[in-house]
């Protein structure tokens, strides 16, 4: 009997669990991928796009390279979910399943912080740090501001790794002595969980001259002024603004029925919803962890586990556990590496920091290109 897995959403999670099931059940298992985008891009090198460090091209991993078989890629947008029948309407068909699992992340709502969209630029997506890509490369003189505009975002330190990577960008120009540098997150520290990790990216700025605002978050833009407003109603000016704008689940999964203040309800063990057979896994669910792709890519792999074993008839596997390394780029060729755990000590994540060194920067690269191999069929590189 083969059991039939429909998998909306081809970021970290989708990727990684559609590859484990075709790896591990090859042809007991049927795959429908579904995404409207033609290609897989890694956070991470967005920033190296926006610095021109890299091509957009470049950082592009065509879905129609996807290695296995056993999975049908759809490239179609999906517009309606119906969670109790497993069933999903796309502006091509619909498709229903044995089981259902939405990896759809979170998007950007610009309209909620007044004047962002008319006089800041957002550098989360693959068109804004397209966008925002000749702007800095012209930018010589002035104020240029980074703010977080929501509570929450995915990959919390990517804010302070943009302004450390702008301002090596400046000094490589020669007019890094023309920019005032200002950086402004909801959190006290750059890296929560890591006061080690937060320590050492705040020493960065104070050495290379960037303004640090922690617990504070940007509410608006006013064209007209040129001034970012702050949470606590003070103005910073600014002649280039780039935000970090606030996260909502798409607006197909608001309307599902599947959300619980805001974000997708799960069983943050299993990761399944209130629906049977319906799971959600990465920045779309709310399991208590940071919202960045190492946690989608596991909480996938617990997913994945949970059907091979149903698959089997072997015995469930072990739960989430809230656990996940990240990188920290700080420019200069310098990568740190954090190992966090939200789970283990209820309401205290924890992070053990290890500081750049040849090997912190190795395993990044090794870490991308890694799953390229196993979702793209591409042999690693990184050592």
């Amino acid at each position: 009997m083969t059991t039939s897995v429909l998998v909306l959403g081809a970021g970290f999670g989708g990727l990684e669990l559609s590859s484990r099931l075709a790896s591990e059940l090859g042809d007991q298992v049927e795959i429908t991928l579904i995404d409207r985008n033609d290609s897989f891009v890694f956070g991470f090198t967005k920033l190296e796009v926006m610095i021109g460090r890299r091509t957009p091209e470049s950082v592009r991993y065509p879905y129609r390279d996807i290695a296995h078989p056993a999975i049908r890629f759809r490239q179609e947008t999906i517009t309606a979910i119906a969670p109790g029948a497993r069933r999903v309407t796309t502006d091509a068909g619909m498709y229903e399943a044995d089981v259902l699992v939405v990896a759809l992340g979170a998007t950007y709502d610009l309209a909620a912080t007044p004047g962002l969209a008319e006089a800041g630029h957002e550098f989360y997506s693959v068109p804004g740090v397209e966008r925002l890509r000749p702007v800095l490369a012209d930018f010589s003189s002035g104020r240029l501001v980074v703010g977080v505009c929501g509570p929450i975002h995915k990959c919390p330190p990517a804010p302070s790794e943009a302004v450390l990577l702008i301002e090596e960008l400046l000094r490589e120009r020669g007019v890094r002595d023309a920019v005032d540098l200002e950086v402004i997150i909801p959190g006290p520290r750059p890296v929560g969980p890591s006061r080690d990790a937060s320590d050492q990216i705040v020493a960065n700025f104070s050495k290379r001259g960037i303004t640090f605002t922690p617990e504070r978050r940007v509410t608006a833009l006013d064209p007209t002024t040129r001034e970012a407003v702050l949470d606590d109603g003070s103005r910073r000016p600014f002649d280039l603004f780039l935000g970090v704008p606030v996260h909502v689940v798409p607006d197909v999964v608001a309307v599902s029925g599947l959300t619980d203040k805001g974000w997708v309800a799960v069983d943050r063990s299993t990761l399944e919803t209130p629906v049977p057979g319906v799971y959600a896994v990465g920045d779309v669910a709310n399991v208590g962890t940071a919202k960045a792709g190492v946690f989608a890519e596991r909480a996938a792999r617990v997913v994945a586990d949970g059907i091979i074993a149903r698959v089997r008839s072997e015995a469930p596997p072990a739960a989430f556990d809230g656990k996940g390394s990240c990188w920290v780029e700080y420019g200069r060729g310098e990568v740190g590496r954090v190992d966090v755990d939200f789970y283990t000590t209820p309401g205290q994540p924890t992070g053990v920091y290890t500081a750049p060194s040849d090997q912190t920067r190795s395993e990044k690269s090794l870490f991308a290109s890694s799953r390229h191999a196993r979702w793209f069929g591409v042999e690693p590189t990184g050592r």
